[in-house]
């Protein structure tokens, strides 16, 4: 299992300001972080970030059938 920082976030696509991503997160739009230590740092778990954007592309697909 791997764990992203925001860093790596931005790596794979994802260039969300902080803020933006809480948004998503409360909404339930985007995959809960996971603290580390108690120095208040956070990760994602490189899985359910994965699953997140394969869905963007289903999401993305399924309206371009719709559409054609």
């Amino acid at each position: 299992m791997r764990l992203l920082d925001a860093d790596d976030l931005e790596a794979k696509g994802l260039k969300y300001s902080a803020a933006h991503r809480w948004r998503l997160i409360k909404a339930g739009k985007f995959p809960k972080p996971i603290k580390l230590g108690q120095g208040g740092r956070l990760a994602w778990v490189e899985e359910e970030i994965d699953r997140h954007i394969a869905e963007r592309i289903a999401e993305r697909d399924s309206a371009l059938a719709e559409a054609v």
